[in-house]
Parts: C-alpha cells; sequence; structure tokens
C-alpha cells in the first residue's frame, strides 16, 4: 500500500469560472437573469480572471448598502453575484453614461456638487 495522498488533478485545480452552457438545463441549475446592458455598449467584465486590481476604501454605510444590494438582487430578482461584480456592473454604467451624456452625466453632476 502506497503511502501517498490522492491530490486533485489540474483540471479541478484550474478549472474555468465562466458558466458552461452544455448542462444549463440539468436538474440543480440555476437560472440567473442577464443583466440589463449599459448604454453605449459598455458592460461589466463578469465572473473571469482579472489582471488589475485597485483598491477602494468605502464608509460603513456605503458597504452596508453594497452588501444589501447584493442581497436584495439575490432575494428579489434570483441573481447571485459577489460585492466585486456589483462594483463593476455600477463602473460600468456610470463610465457609459459619461461617453453618452459627457457634462449632463450623473458622474459629472455629482462629482461638480459642493461639498464633496
Amino acid at each position: 500500500m502506497t503511502r501517498r495522498v490522492a491530490l486533485p488533478g489540474a483540471a479541478e485545480l484550474f478549472r474555468t469560472t465562466v458558466p458552461r452552457t452544455d448542462h444549463a438545463n440539468a436538474p440543480g441549475t440555476e437560472q440567473v437573469a442577464p443583466a440589463a446592458q449599459p448604454a453605449a455598449g459598455r458592460s461589466g467584465s463578469g465572473r473571469r480572471k482579472h489582471d488589475s486590481k485597485i483598491t477602494v476604501y468605502v464608509s460603513d454605510e456605503e458597504l452596508l448598502g453594497l452588501e444589501q444590494a447584493r442581497l436584495a438582487l439575490r432575494a428579489d430578482h434570483g441573481i447571485v453575484v459577489d460585492r466585486g461584480r456589483v462594483v463593476r456592473e455600477a463602473v460600468a454604467v456610470v463610465l457609459a453614461d459619461l461617453d453618452k451624456n459627457g457634462a449632463d452625466s450623473v458622474l459629472v453632476r455629482r462629482l461638480q456638487e459642493p461639498g464633496e
């Protein structure tokens, strides 16, 4: 009898995180509604390996709001996402609005508000 431990193979360790469509209707598979596409063709990058990273500091209230939004997406709409995905989608929406509306965009108006 060998004393070697059985380890998972490379296929299990480096599996893709992109949903596969060949078993989409299998029992127990969750169906997730597609998100609305933001204007100007921008969309969040979704669940994939990202090459760049930033650190963003948020207040306790902002973090709580983000978590509540994530939970509402799950409970009310059946969309299971992590906070990072919500943030990436929000960034895509704001940037699309900036591309489309320029000086009249929500981002420009909010950044021009006094007290910011």
